[in-house]
């Protein structure tokens, strides 16, 4: 990603790469997984790209029902895990490239699929990522974003602060009508689009930054005085037993080009 944003973004991940797909956080869990493969349907012969894969463990999901798939990322360590997770998973239909999502190193019209999931919120640059999906992607294929919609206004920036304070690589969490328009714009017709809300344990979802103990208690605060009727943060908590928790809003969007 040709942004300042790259070092940081190799930095945080290079730090999560370990404990990257803890099932106590949702998007590594296999039903979760098996539905977003059945939704993105590949074909036993369609090759498949996942760009900012990290560790490709949606990439893995797909692989048993495509022809090919390659994930790409930037970030060495995330690569090595999901490389040592489909050896162990036996997947022989995979390849693992370190490559930058803005500049994909791929011939025009590579993949019959080109998806990325929980990505471009970490892209200062949405414009060229999304080209470059488009640009290698064959006519006819299908173009999958899957990522987090951005909190109601006014409440938008306050929900990134936070994030940013928890995630340093975070940038800026796109709104359902902003990832509508990168499909608008760069002229492929929608097939699929919708929301779901994941549930997220707080302390789960500030261990897996590995968010210092001080920027934890920080945010902890913040969103406990919210549940005592003060600042409201973007993230709308509700306690569930002992546990402080928050909905994200995920949206998966299938287009065609």
């Amino acid at each position: 990603m040709r942004s300042s944003n790259q070092a940081e973004i190799r930095r945080a991940f290079t730090q999560q790469a370990g404990g990257f797909e803890s099932e106590r956080m949702n998007f590594s869990q296999k039903t979760y997984l098996a539905d977003a493969v059945s939704k993105i349907a590949p074909w036993k012969t369609d090759a498949v790209l996942e760009v900012a894969a990290g560790t490709c463990a949606c990439g893995r999901a797909i692989a048993p029902y495509a022809g090919s798939v390659t994930c790409l990322d930037m970030t060495p360590a995330m690569l090595a895990v999901g490389r040592t997770a489909a050896e162990g998973e036996q997947i022989g239909n995979i390849h693992f490239v370190l490559g930058d999502a803005a500049e994909l190193p791929f011939l025009d019209s590579s993949f019959e699929i080109v998806f990325s999931r929980l990505a471009f919120h970490h892209f200062p640059d949405i414009e060229t990522p999304f080209a470059e999906m488009v640009r290698v992607l064959k006519p006819g294929g299908k173009l999958v974003l899957i990522d987090m919609a951005a909190a109601e206004e006014p409440l938008r920036e306050t929900a990134d602060q936070i994030d940013r304070r928890r995630d340093p690589s975070h940038v800026h969490t796109l709104s359902r009508a902003e990832m509508l328009e990168l499909y608008r714009r760069h002229g492929l017709s929608v097939l699929r689009c919708e929301t779901v809300r994941m549930p997220m344990v707080l302390q789960n979802w500030l261990d897996h930054t590995e968010t210092p103990e001080p920027i934890q208690n920080e945010i902890k605060t913040r969103m406990e005085e919210e549940l005592a009727g003060g600042e409201k943060t973007g993230f709308a908590p509700y306690r569930d037993g002992t546990a402080i928790k928050f909905d994200h809003r995920w949206v998966l969007i299938i287009g065609r080009k």
